[in-house]
């Protein structure tokens, strides 16, 4: 027995008949064909082309669903024991599925479809009217410039953040005190800040900062007034949030570096700005370009400090494009338009993050 190794982990292929692998296909086939047949059908009713009375899409769901279960079944007919071990990958699988995919191809519907909450018509298809409205929109093509001005500010927000990460890894009084008062920013929601900050203390009649600017001499200290003024509090607010959270990330950083390195250059005559270039820095990259693609994901999400403090005011200055889609929402009631503009930063957003992500990994790459 010793000879044959563990058998217990071994399995062995199944003895699969030709006749029980042309039942595998057809029952997915079959299965495949009642799922298109019905989401055709309830697709034609939805235009109004035929009327079967459907009031929503639960008989797709249900077809869906019934696909599913023969895909599994067909998996443990086809491939016996192997396809036993799917089964613990592919429920979990269909359920994303189900949970995106389905969503993002109803919301392709509605992306070319003219669907104003206010009108009186409801939903028509309208072919490429919204991508024509979208060219030639030009506050969307402002809240996308903005947007280019959101990330670039992540640079001075990672030079603060790597500051303040060396000052708490230092061997300072309180050390443990200034890490917990510099991570409550974090603890705050945006929402929160963009009140405590954007409308109390810095609102124009009764705010305190601008009642210790008028007391300064500065006669209309109006902090949202001006398009770079108020851009640049936006970025400001939303930075005083997030900071926190790149220098946390760059302080676990620094403590994992080994103190060894760090007393050998000093050893080799290394001052502390040169230890910095040439040994701090450079192993830090990982966790710093790390830290810098998490917080462009969370700047290209940035709409709740603008919707709460400026409402994209003034003139579309501080719009991003989150803020300016959740408008056509919530002002014009313009779901179609709304949700093609949300479709197109999607592809934005990926298309550039694939980028990013690969040129990050080219250059954390060790070269030899």
């Amino acid at each position: 027995m010793s000879g044959q190794g563990d058998l217990l982990h071994v399995v062995t292929a199944d003895n699969i008949t030709p006749a029980r692998l042309r039942l595998s296909k057809a029952v997915v086939w079959g299965a495949a064909a009642i799922l298109a047949l019905v989401a055709l059908v309830q697709a034609l009713n939805a235009n109004g082309q035929i009327d079967l009375g459907f009031t929503n899409w639960r008989p797709t769901l249900y077809a869906f669903i019934l696909w599913s279960v023969a895909l599994c079944w067909a998996q443990v007919l086809g491939k016996g024991e192997y396809g036993k071990r799917s089964l613990f990958v592919l429920p979990a699988a269909l359920f994303v599925v189900s949970m995106v995919v389905f969503p993002l191809i109803f919301g392709l519907g509605i992306a070319f479809s003219d669907w104003n909450l206010a009108s009186p018509t409801g939903r028509k298809f309208n072919g490429l009217d919204n991508i024509r409205q979208m060219w030639g929109d030009p506050f969307f093509w402002n809240a996308l410039k903005n947007m280019v001005w959101y990330v670039l500010a992540i640079l001075p927000e990672y030079a603060i953040a790597f500051g303040l990460a060396l000052l708490l890894n230092a061997q300072i009084r309180a050390r443990k005190f200034f890490r917990v008062a510099f991570l409550m920013p974090l603890m705050l929601s945006p929402v929160a800040v963009s009140w405590m900050i954007g409308k109390s203390m810095l609102e124009v009649r009764f705010g305190p900062i601008s009642r210790l600017a008028r007391e300064l001499g500065i006669d209309n200290p109006a902090f949202f007034s001006s398009p770079e003024i108020a851009r640049f509090m936006i970025m400001a607010m939303d930075a005083w949030t997030y900071i926190p959270f790149m220098m946390i990330m760059i302080l676990a950083g620094l403590q994992a570096i080994p103190k060894e390195l760090t007393e050998a250059a000093k050893v080799d005559g290394a001052g502390p700005w040169r230890g910095f270039w040439e040994v701090t820095f450079p192993l830090m990259l990982p966790v710093s370009i790390t830290a810098i693609l998490i917080r462009i994901i969370f700047k290209l999400k940035l709409a709740d400090i603008i919707i709460n403090v400026t409402s994209g005011g003034p003139g579309g200055a501080t719009d991003s494009v989150t803020s300016f889609i959740f408008r056509e929402y919530r002002d014009r009631s313009n779901v179609g338009y709304g949700t093609l503009l949300a479709m197109v930063y999607l592809v934005i957003i990926v298309i550039a993050m694939t980028i990013l992500m690969k040129l990050a990994d080219r250059w954390m790459r060790p070269k030899f």
